[in-house]
């Protein structure tokens, strides 16, 4: 039944929470329905220390007012523009009386960082402490791509809600049967600092929609043998970087990463362009081992993978991008601020 927090008895109740962004290092791609549908996807991924922060809490009329990059004032549910809220509420099964907004730590649109999807999990996991329900990892993830995917219609994959929903360094596997394994990736506290200390983020500058380009790759994915096989490989690396890690070996983390985006590359024609290739062959003249652009490609964030005492050279030959400091977050969307002073009599 949908219902209000008034409807509820409640005055007084605020809910924050907090859920990572993401670095998808290999298999990106491969989360795809048009893959996975088919043979198996997998990818690994990491959360990181970059959040989207949701607050919600009661409005004293009965209007539903959200506040993101515009503000919207509505009586109903349906009437909302923003499809991931709209549904959201309705998967939650509130219908007015509330009020949301949001804070990023990093720009939200066309990143490649999986904010779409984290927001989305954020605002599931706030919308349900609302209601006094708590709602575990699999069920902010499996519902979050039911309504990015099912509801809103968008070509994405299924990597950036598991990973926002459960954190931490995971081997990610996609089933034909839409099932999905979520997997620890055991590793060394020595391993992991070490890695974390290797990896270099840097934002380009350039946004994109990455719609486009995972809409095209969707139809390669069913359409053109040689992107099956490049796929194909990608999964294939997971798995070879899931076991590399698994027994603490980052030797040939940064040859995988590389093999990984050479793969991609081939996917669709928006994942790479003049300007990426440039600065990647440049980070690898100046010392960095692999690379990729993060998520559909086309531009937001590089990530390298180079020897720590490289770093400051490849940030000088390459002026125009800006590091990002980032570390892994061990958990995924939380709770971290839930207040309730009264009930109406």
């Amino acid at each position: 039944m949908i219902e209000s927090s008034y409807d509820q008895g409640k005055t007084d109740i605020v809910i924050i929470s907090r859920t990572p962004l993401r670095i998808s290092f290999v298999g990106g791609g491969s989360d795809l329905p048009a893959f996975y549908e088919r043979e198996r996807g997998a990818v690994v991924s990491t959360a990181i220390n970059k959040y989207i922060y949701i607050t919600v809490n009661p409005k004293f009329d009965r209007k539903i007012r959200a506040s993101y990059s515009r503000t919207e004032m509505v009586d109903s549910v349906d009437e909302l523009k923003h499809e991931l809220i709209r549904e959201a509420l309705k998967m939650a099964g509130i219908d007015g009386a509330i009020e949301i907004t949001s804070i990023s730590d990093i720009p939200s649109q066309g990143t490649g960082l999986g904010s779409s999807s984290t927001y989305t999990v954020g605002l599931l996991n706030a919308l349900y402490a609302y209601r006094d329900h708590l709602a575990g990892a699999e069920r902010l993830a499996r519902e979050a791509c039911e309504i990015e995917i099912e509801h809103c219609g968008k070509p994405i994959g299924k990597q950036d809600q598991y990973i926002a929903a459960y954190g931490g360094l995971k081997y990610i596997r996609f089933n034909p049967d839409d099932s999905v394994f979520v997997d620890p990736i055991i590793c060394s506290s020595e391993a992991r600092r070490q890695l974390q200390q290797r990896l270099l983020l840097l934002y380009t500058g350039l946004t994109r929609r990455a719609d486009d380009i995972l809409s095209e790759q969707s139809r390669n994915s069913v359409d053109d043998e040689e992107k099956q096989a490049s796929l194909r490989g990608m999964v294939d690396l997971a798995g070879q970087m899931w076991d590399a890690l698994n027994c603490n070996e980052l030797d040939g983390f940064g040859e995988l990463l590389h093999a990984n985006w050479m793969e991609k590359r081939r996917l669709a024609s928006g994942i790479s362009n003049p300007a990426i290739d440039r600065w990647y062959e440049t980070a690898r003249a100046h010392g960095a081992i692999g690379g990729k652009i993060l998520g559909a490609g086309g531009g937001g964030f590089l990530l390298l993978y180079a020897p720590l005492e490289r770093h400051e050279e490849i940030c000088r030959a390459l002026p125009e991008l800006r590091p990002i400091p980032f570390h892994f977050e061990p958990q995924g969307s939380k709770l971290i601020f839930v207040e309730e002073n009264g009930y109406a009599t």
